[in-house]
């Protein structure tokens, strides 16, 4: 597995690059082939690490984030997070991982299909990324869909944990 390491205002240590590649190579590598990608993004807030661990491999994307003290304590919660996520949808993930990825592990009950409740249609008009997050804030969701009127492309803003704003752009394959 490929192994990125990016610190926003922090330094990594060398022991600390070590420690993720061995837990990672440990806890991952019986679901993941060796084109799996894993990046480390490490930020402080309020006197605390924040650690986001994103793998993905065969177009799948699997995300777990952590706020601790220390940086490994929070690397060993988002790699447990992801091997649950990847655990609780086991049946339908299955075919997207490594062969006998499950083979040994205690079966999780199984999930139910998603039961959908309800569609929703509504028109797009283009607009900014600004007026996205207006309209978001004004009908109280904490994400909106929108059509991009500089790119004419439908886009996603979303409110994150950290309570700044983010943009989802879809690229071409």
């Amino acid at each position: 597995m490929k192994v990125t390491i990016t610190a926003k205002k922090l330094n990594i240590s060398q022991a600390f690059t070590d420690y993720a590649e061995k837990k990672l190579g440990a806890k991952l590598d019986r679901f993941f082939p060796d084109e799996a990608e894993a990046k480390i993004t490490l930020s402080e807030r309020r006197d605390q690490i924040v650690l986001e661990l994103t793998v993905s491999y065969n177009g799948m994307i699997y995300r777990a984030e952590e706020t601790a003290k220390d940086k490994n304590d929070a690397l060993d919660v988002t790699i447990d997070r992801i091997i649950r996520q990847i655990r609780k949808h086991k049946t339908k993930i299955e075919k997207s991982l490594r062969e006998n990825a499950f083979a040994g592990l205690a079966p999780e009950p199984e999930e139910a299909d998603y039961e959908i409740i309800r569609y929703k249609n509504f028109r797009m008009k283009p607009m900014t990324v600004e007026e996205a997050i207006l309209q978001m804030d004004l009908v109280g969701h904490n994400f909106f869909m929108f059509k991009n009127a500089s790119s004419g492309i439908v886009n996603v803003v979303y409110k994150r944990d950290d309570g700044n704003y983010a943009v989802l752009v879809p690229e071409e394959n």
